[in-house]
């Protein structure tokens, strides 16, 4: 199913002819907007992003990169976007890597990538120099920050300035560099919560479908702005933040780190934030947590939400935003749209934000699908539901059992290429042109789509019950005095019963502020918890019920999009 309310977008056919698009378009226009320390911020236009591109794709092919895999490690920042772009454009395989991986799992995925090059920001340097000595395989180690090359790296600032002198003596073997657009020219490995990384191959037409379809449902242009908080290794931020946001003209800054990000938004003023739930519940948590620490301030705020929201549902006066005039100043002024990816988010929160006059909307995607599957839109929206299919791929529901729930299915010009040197893993997942997602769910006869859990969590008891960790856990979660949890299933050997156990990080600060204290005990610390698990218990039916818990001090381990790596956590 497909949402009626589609726009009309600019038709492209690759990456390159977005980028050459949007410099006609948008030329003297920031496409950048960066912090040079403690000078304020810069902007780069748009002609010149392209112009810096052009250069470096020129020296890439000089180095004879053509048709190579080139490996991207760094911090988001404004030379890793024009890496990208020189590495897809016409020269080889860009291969973004986790810039929070250890040493030793970047060799292997260099290793795994048969990468020629690796371009790295300085704080990379040791790690690239321990590599180097090791993998003699990468034929260039490329520096962002470094001023001249040395011995062993090269300079990016170098390889920019020689691009640039090849193409004024006429070099147009980067300009001129057609592309396949169905071709394998990015490798992407998942950073997946129940098994190892895989490589996803994706094409051009991938990723410019799904731009183009994502456009065609929400409402961005020129005018929008957006301050990019996540990492850009990863599909979602890469397509939305990055590419997505140059499609349309925007102006894009990057936050210099989480705890600067109230900072950062009151400087770059954006219009459009994406971000993951756990960002955007904190951000929520903090409005209200400075609500609260005043009782007139609490007060006008319910009688502020009370009038506003009333003025708007039965008259279509929108006063929110002169209503709640600070919150909004809090977060730069201008933030309008807010998008969720990557995990659940509880629906208090999007209603919330909606509240104080800022659209909020969860979607739905996987790096193999480029990555946006599913999303809410504007005029048409639920906050418990990952939204509706996107009009370039179908979503179905495999085989679904009694309760409506199954495998989601997607098919589509976005679904990835295959695994990358892994046919095995790839027929599993690809079939008769369906995308397995492993992601299980259901369908609302409204045409919404919902995520209930992962197919390899699911609990099954001895009953044939169905239990999906992730719906225990989001229980738990709404405990402010539970900062996570991992829910799994623990077989009783007397019985042989499968019942429900769980791992839980207590929120101390919640903890220490209700008991009224700076120093807590264990013993306090289980007795609140405990109280908290027997409060979920009495919501859930008596086989989903949890058996029994462990108080853990440590946060679990997380992806970087902060999903629980389930395959690394010990439980028993």
């Amino acid at each position: 199913m497909t949402s009626k309310a589609i726009r009309k977008v600019r038709k492209i056919s690759n990456l390159k002819d977005m980028l050459e698009q949007s410099a006609k378009l948008f030329g003297e226009k920031d496409a950048f907007w960066l912090k040079k320390s403690n000078e304020g911020y810069s902007g780069i236009k748009y002609k010149d992003l392209k112009n810096e591109v052009d250069a470096l794709g020129t020296a890439f092919i000089k180095l004879g990169l053509k048709d190579k895999f080139i490996a991207i490690i760094a911090e988001n920042r404004y030379e890793w976007c024009v890496t990208y772009l020189a590495a897809v454009n016409g020269t080889g395989i860009a291969v973004p890597l986790d810039r929070e991986l250890p040493v030793a799992e970047v060799e292997n995925l260099l290793v795994r990538s048969g990468a020629s090059a690796i371009i790295f920001s300085g704080k990379h340097e040791k790690d690239m120099r321990h590599i180097a000595s090791s993998l003699t395989s990468i034929e260039f180690f490329i520096n962002m920050d470094a001023e001249e090359d040395d011995d062993s790296f090269l300079s990016y600032k170098k390889l920019v300035s020689t691009g640039k002198e090849l193409l004024d003596i006429g070099d147009r073997s980067f300009i001129d560099s057609p592309i396949e657009n169905d071709a394998f020219n990015i490798l992407i490995f998942t950073s997946g919560t129940t098994d190892l990384a895989k490589g996803v191959m994706l094409s051009h037409k991938n990723l410019v479908t799904d731009i183009m379809s994502v456009c065609s449902v929400l409402h961005i242009d020129e005018t929008d702005s957006t301050l990019c908080m996540l990492p850009l290794h990863h599909t979602f931020a890469c397509t939305t933040c990055f590419l997505l946001m140059l499609y349309n003209g925007c102006r894009i800054s990057f936050i210099e780190g989480l705890k600067h990000i109230a900072k950062n938004m009151k400087e770059t003023s954006p219009t459009i934030l994406l971000a993951v739930p756990l960002i955007l519940e904190s951000m929520y948590k903090k409005v209200w947590d400075s609500i609260n620490k005043q009782k007139n301030t609490a007060r006008k705020a319910k009688i502020g939400l009370f009038i506003s929201n009333n003025a708007y549902n039965l008259f279509g006066l929108d006063i929110r935003r002169k209503v709640f005039r600070q919150i909004h100043e809090n977060i730069g002024g201008k933030v309008r749209l807010i998008i969720s990816g990557a995990a659940g988010v509880d629906p208090t929160v999007s209603k919330g934000f909606r509240s104080f006059g800022i659209t909020m909307l969860q979607g739905y995607g996987l790096t193999e699908c480029s990555p946006i599957v599913t999303v809410n839109q504007e005029e048409k929206f639920r906050d418990d539901s990952i939204g509706l299919p996107l009009p370039c791929n179908e979503v179905m529901i495999h085989k679904p059992g009694k309760e409506g729930i199954g495998e989601l299915m997607v098919k589509g010009s976005n679904v990835m290429l295959g695994y990358f040197d892994n046919k095995l893993a790839t027929e599993k997942v690809l079939r008769d042109g369906w995308f397995y997602t492993g992601d299980l769910g259901r369908m609302e006869r409204t045409g919404f789509f919902k995520i209930t859990g992962r197919k390899k969590n699911v609990i099954v008891t001895k009953n044939g019950k169905n239990i999906y960790p992730e719906e225990v856990e989001a229980y738990l979660d709404k405990s402010p005095f539970i900062a996570e949890s991992m829910v799994y299933g623990k077989e009783d050997e007397a019985s042989e019963e499968t019942f429900i156990y769980a791992q839980i990080v207590p929120s101390l600060e919640f903890i220490r502020e209700k008991l009224g204290k700076e120093k807590v005990t264990s013993e306090e610390i289980f007795k609140i918890i405990d109280a908290e698990v027997k409060l979920v218990n009495k919501n859930m039916p008596l086989y989903k019920r949890i058996r029994r818990f462990t108080v853990r001090e440590e946060e679990f381990a997380k992806t970087s999009t902060k999903k629980i790596k389930r395959y690394l956590e010990k439980i028993g």
